[in-house]
Order: structure tokens, then C-alpha cells, then sequence
């Protein structure tokens, strides 16, 4: 393969502006995630509320708990994970599958492991405008083989969300995202545009790469790189080995965010509400009363 293109592919070419450790901690009932976003050194990426790149085995798990308020999109990079919810809704995703989960309202649902060993994948909270936070919850849900792909000059791409490489995903982002796992070969480059407004953030999954610009410095694995401003993102992979990454960007809500653990909104009166709601099983949670994941 040729050697790197030193022409600039952008105009503004998006720089990386922070690199944050996604760090081991315990979550859930004896899972443990490395989180990348939603911990005090990144806490949040208008409109990014976590990231966490997940590994549980059983017994551990995601036993029954509610959110309200943003969407979970659920990425698996290996093995499956067995969902239910209060609304009668259940499903495994597997190796490769998503799982677009909007909590509007209110959701209460489990998420456990479906075999043995360690199953691995990425989980990532996108919050929802104050007009969108209580609507009904809903679902979208791609196995491996629905999710667009295509691959070009040593570079693999699937499109989650969005468009990249003249492909796109058939997912509807209630607040406008894309999403995208790119594959590239040694010695292999990308060049992928960004809308100007948006936010953006890149989660090195395996190998390393060079982002932004050609004399930055290599990143390896479990690193989050949050994206400077500009129109759009080039990496090269100079190593000898593979590199797998996640480039997300969203649209910025630019309101105000208050967070108690699963439950997210626009101010303490409606977090109080929430709380309220949860426990009185009402406003949504109605089901709450009587539902146990089996």
C-alpha cells in the first residue's frame, strides 16, 4: 500500500483536543466496564452522557433497573447479552448485533449474559432534548448481518448510525447521531467527514492509530479521543497490526443536564419527579409494580 497522503483531506481537519484512560470499575451486580465518558475527567459530550466499554461472565450481570430520559445504544463485540423489559419485550443481541434502546419516559429492563465466559461490547447514553424525554419507549434493533458495511483500500467500515463510504444506516437517531466501526488494515487510512456543528469523540477498541493529524502521536486501546472542531476526522494505521475504532458525533442539545445515576433531565424538580414516579410505579413506570425479570 502506498505511503500516507501528506495532502490535507479537510479544510478544518478535526483535531483531538482530550485523550482520556478509560479506566476499570465495578458496575451492575459483579460486571465490570472500562468507562470512558461519564466519569470526572470527561463527564459528558453534549450529546454524550457515558460510555462504557462492558465485559461480564456469569453469574454477573445487569439485573432489573430504570432509566428515563435518553436512549441506550447497545454494541456487542463479543458473545450476547439477553434483554427483557416491564412491556413484555425480550431478545439476545449477539456478536455484532445493536440494540437502540429509547427509555423516553420510562423503562425498567435487565441485561444479562447468554453464555459462558466473558461477553463483551460497548454501551453508550445519548440524551434526548426536553421535548423528546417523556415520550414512549421504543426499540431498533440490527443483527450483525442487517448493519450496512462496506470496505475499500484496506479500510472496513459498519455504519450503526449515520453514512460513511456512500453507505447508511436504516436506524432513525431521534437525536441526530452517527455512529461508526472502522477496521483498518496496516498501513491503511481514512479520511471521514463530520458535520461542522457537531460533537464528536473517537474509542480506540484494539491496536493504535494516529488521529487528527500525520505527526500526532500513535493512541492504543481503551483510550476516548474527544475531537476539536473542524469538518471531518483522518486516521492512518502505521503499525503492523490491525486497529478497530469507534467514531461517534452527535448534534449538541445545548440545555442543561441533571443526572441521578439511570434516571437524566433538564432540571432537580423533574429528577425529583422522576424519583417519585419510580417509586409510586406511575407517570410511566406503572408496570414497575409487579414486573420481575425472569
Amino acid at each position: 500500500m502506498s505511503e500516507p497522503d501528506q495532502s490535507p483531506a479537510f479544510n478544518r481537519p478535526r483535531l483531538v483536543a482530550k485523550k482520556v484512560l478509560a479506566k476499570l470499575q465495578h458496575e451492575g451486580d459483579g460486571a465490570v466496564v472500562r468507562r470512558g465518558i461519564g466519569r470526572s475527567d470527561l463527564k459528558n459530550l453534549d450529546p454524550f452522557l457515558m460510555l462504557d466499554d462492558f465485559s461480564v461472565s456469569p453469574p454477573a450481570g445487569f439485573p432489573d433497573h430504570p432509566h428515563r430520559g435518553f436512549e441506550t445504544v447497545t454494541y456487542m463485540l463479543q458473545g450476547a447479552i439477553t434483554h427483557q423489559d416491564f412491556a413484555g419485550h425480550k431478545g439476545t443481541i449477539r456478536t455484532g448485533d445493536v440494540q437502540w434502546m429509547t427509555a423516553g419516559r420510562g423503562i425498567i429492563h435487565s441485561e444479562m449474559p447468554a453464555g459462558e465466559g466473558p461477553q463483551t461490547g460497548l454501551q453508550l447514553w445519548i440524551n434526548l432534548s426536553s421535548k423528546d424525554k417523556m415520550i414512549e419507549p421504543r426499540y431498533q434493533e440490527l443483527s450483525s448481518d442487517e448493519i450496512p458495511s462496506t470496505e475499500r483500500d484496506g479500510v472496513e467500515v459498519r455504519v450503526i448510525a449515520g453514512e460513511s463510504m456512500g453507505i447508511r444506516s436504516p436506524v432513525y437517531t431521534r437525536t441526530p447521531t452517527m455512529y461508526l466501526d472502522f477496521a483498518l488494515k496496516p498501513r491503511a487510512q481514512i479520511h471521514q467527514s463530520i458535520p461542522e456543528s457537531w460533537n464528536s469523540f473517537v474509542y480506540v477498541i484494539e491496536g493504535e492509530g494516529v488521529f487528527g493529524s500525520l505527526n500526532s502521536s500513535p493512541v492504543s486501546a481503551h483510550h476516548v479521543l474527544v475531537l476539536g472542531p473542524g469538518d471531518g476526522l483522518s486516521v492512518w494505521n502505521k503499525s503492523s497490526k490491525p486497529l478497530r475504532f469507534v467514531l461517534v458525533g452527535g448534534l449538541p442539545l445545548n440545555e442543561p443536564v441533571v443526572q441521578h445515576g439511570p434516571f437524566v433531565m433538564n432540571t432537580q424538580a423533574e429528577i425529583d419527579q422522576t424519583i417519585q414516579d419510580y417509586y409510586y410505579s406511575q407517570n410511566g413506570f406503572e408496570m414497575a409494580k409487579y414486573w420481575r425479570s425472569q
